[in-house]
Parts: C-alpha cells; structure tokens; sequence
C-alpha cells in the first residue's frame, strides 16, 4: 500500500444515501481476481446507459469532477454484502477519501485495508460541503479538511492513521513482528522450522 500524503481536490459530490456495495461495482464485474481494474466499473449502473454509453445525468461523467480524488456522499455510504472489491474499485478509480455522515461497518474497514481514508462528519459539515464546488485539501497528519474559508478537525483511530501514513496493510503490520512469529514458531511442539 502507498503511505497516505495530502489530498488537495475538488470533492466529487455523490447526492445519494445508502448506497450500497452492488452499485459500488456490480456483481458481473467481480470476476477479476487482482485488486486493480475495477475502476471501469465503479457505479457502472449509474454511469452508463444499457448501451454502455456514459449518461451526462452521472456526476463522475461530469468534466468538471475528472481526476477528482475525494468522494463526498451521504449516511451508511457501502451498506449492502460485504465485498472488498468495493473499496478496489473507489481505489482503482483515483478516490483516496470519502466524506460522509456514516459508513456501514465491513465497508468502513475495507476502506483501511485498501489504503482509503473514509472521514466520518457531522450531517451539518457534510451538508456544507455539498455547498461548495471549490478544492479542499485533507491532512491525515493534522486530521483536517481544509476549505478557503475554514478548517474542520476529523477523528480517527491512532492505529489506522499510523497504517495509512506509513502505508501499512495488515501483511506488513504483522511483518514487523517477523522475529517474535519465528521464535513463537521455533517454539512450537507443531513446528517444521
């Protein structure tokens, strides 16, 4: 995973509540078996007609949200089964962060296994950022978002923000306990080492 740097972008507004993994990526395109090239296929209901022409009426085919890496979205955002490939396709797209109210939970810690930082606000900040067509900038390092005009401060665990900076996924956190796994294994009645 890529340790987590600064995001300076315009947030892609997503005006919809509870959605949910299936329309995320649809269940046809799970056949991939890498975590890379789900991209394409992110909200492919909603972006596309049933001729797989892009629909004007979709905020990512909206020009102005091209290379935008900050999704903004409404309450329990990734409800629905528990897919990973959810978070793969967010990722794969170019969204490095998702602004919302409330995250179903498996989402939530897919997002962190994948190196996406889902920011939980109050209703009221979500709504004022709705408001704004302007580029915000999230520091993971201060736990801020940043607008011309004020800057709001965000929780996270101190656990998932240190494997987010450092680019750590759960291989590389058990990695660096690589010594004491050997000599447990070494130790055990059950070891081939």
């Amino acid at each position: 995973m890529e340790p987590f740097k600064p995001v300076k972008s315009i947030p892609t507004p997503l005006d919809k509540v509870n959605v949910d993994t299936d329309q995320i990526v649809p269940k046809q395109f799970l056949k991939l078996v890498q975590k890379t090239g789900f991209g394409k296929h992110l909200f492919f209901d909603w972006r596309y007609d049933k001729n797989e022409k892009p629909r004007s009426d979709f905020i990512l085919n909206n020009p102005q949200y091209r290379g935008s890496k900050i999704l903004l979205t409404r309450e329990n955002f990734g409800c629905g089964s528990s897919r990973e490939h959810a978070a793969w396709a967010l990722l794969d797209y170019g969204f490095r962060v998702i602004i919302s109210s409330s995250f179903a939970d498996i989402f939530y810690n897919n997002c962190f296994k994948n190196g996406i930082l889902p920011i939980k606000l109050e209703r009221k900040d979500v709504d004022e950022f709705f408001q704004t067509d302007s580029e915000i900038e999230v520091n993971l390092e201060e736990q801020t978002i940043k607008t011309k005009s004020h800057t709001i401060h965000f929780d996270i665990e101190n656990h998932r923000k240190k494997s987010l900076l450092n680019g750590y996924d759960d291989i590389s956190l058990a990695l660096q306990h690589e010594k004491k796994i050997l000599e447990h294994e070494r130790n055990s009645k059950y070891s081939s080492l």
